[in-house]
């Protein structure tokens, strides 16, 4: 375990916002990644281009910091556990009407009541699954 250093947190914070703020001033629209994914995967071809780019520098954006920045990252869990995990985070996503990204950073910048009780409740259940899996299951 690496001792916290809060800078790159927050100069990450700072980045995630800056593009928040960039993708609602120069194209009108709420920076939640599921819904601009799902978009992408639609196929709608007005919005393809602005899409494919968002998502293309988002995860181009993650490499290069993962490759320049980070030291080795070590997953402790196996591809089943990391597809499965992944799926539930979509299939939440769906039934949450948004992600992350759209509720925790733009809604409740906005002062979304939805977006602050959504927030609220994947927070309390990812407090609530690091506690049981590390703690009552020993993983």
């Amino acid at each position: 375990m690496q001792p916290f250093d809060p800078l790159p947190a927050l100069a990450g914070g700072a980045l995630i916002g800056l593009g928040a703020v960039l993708l609602a001033l120069f194209n009108g629209r709420v920076a939640g990644i599921s819904g601009i994914l799902g978009g992408l995967l639609d196929g709608e071809r007005a919005n393809l281009a602005w899409r494919a780019a968002f998502i293309g520098g988002l995860t181009g954006a993650g490499f290069l910091g993962l490759k320049l920045l980070s030291p080795a990252v070590d997953i402790a869990a196996g591809w089943p556990t990391l597809i499965v995990g992944g799926l539930l985070v979509g299939i939440g996503t769906r039934l949450g009407s948004g992600c992350t990204s759209g509720h925790g950073v733009c809604g409740m910048a906005r002062g979304s009541v939805r977006s602050v009780a959504a927030t609220a409740i994947y927070i309390s259940v990812a407090v609530a699954t690091v506690f049981v899996t590390r703690h009552l299951i020993g993983g």
